[in-house]
């Protein structure tokens, strides 16, 4: 669990500002935005790439292989598909409960280029009547970015709130993605499973613990 977990932590400067990474040798605890830096919504005005600012010798391989891609995702989302994700060993991953289940479900379905609603994500965890205990899961998720919350819409289009850094960080990581901020409501697109956009790559990753 985590109290017993060595922490390590590096920072990288990305286009939306510093960026820390924290995890331990059995895996990633999280990914959380240091403030200083609001970003334009239109990602081609900022660099798109990130720079290691800090961190100790000897990292544990899960912060390796989230600094390889958040750098790559930051030069082109695309280029992800393939890299490996690290091991998860936040506390919310060693327990079962809906949170896990969730956010689990969004790493494993919704993938870069598409978006995915609070209600449909409710059905996708099994309970399409849970759209709130969704929007709980997305606050209470410790590596944004990597499990993409900035994906969750409202049932009406709208982009609702983001935890990871804010609407302004949400709006930039769509745009990023190539996904418009101004969507009709989901029901409108046809969607009869759980996305929105046709997928245009894949990765995979696993639940440590």
């Amino acid at each position: 669990m985590a109290e017993t977990c060595k922490m390590k932590y590096t920072v990288l400067d990305s286009p939306l500002g510093k960026i820390e990474l924290c995890g331990c040798e059995q895996g990633l605890h999280g990914i959380r935005f240091l403030r200083g830096k609001t970003p334009s919504t239109d990602p081609t005005e900022a660099p798109a790439n990130a720079e290691l600012l800090r961190g100790p010798e000897g990292l544990p391989e899960s912060l390796e292989q989230c600094t390889a891609w958040l750098e790559a995702y930051f030069q082109e989302p695309a280029a992800t598909e393939g890299l490996p994700l690290p091991a998860l060993h936040h506390p919310v991953f060693q327990q079962d409960s809906f949170t896990r289940q969730v956010l689990w479900k969004l790493l494993k379905v919704v993938k870069f280029g598409e978006m995915v609603s609070y209600q449909q994500l409710a059905a996708l965890a099994g309970n399409p009547k849970a759209a709130r205990a969704v929007g709980g899961a997305m606050r209470s998720n410790p590596v944004p970015i990597l499990i993409p919350c900035h994906r969750v819409i409202c049932s009406d289009g709208s982009i609702g709130n983001y935890s990871g850094g804010g609407q302004a960080v949400k709006e930039w990581l769509l745009a990023h993605e190539g996904i418009p901020t101004r969507q009709p409501a989901c029901k409108d697109l046809g969607l009869t499973g759980a996305r929105l956009k046709p997928s245009r790559g894949s990765t995979s990753s696993k639940l440590s613990g």
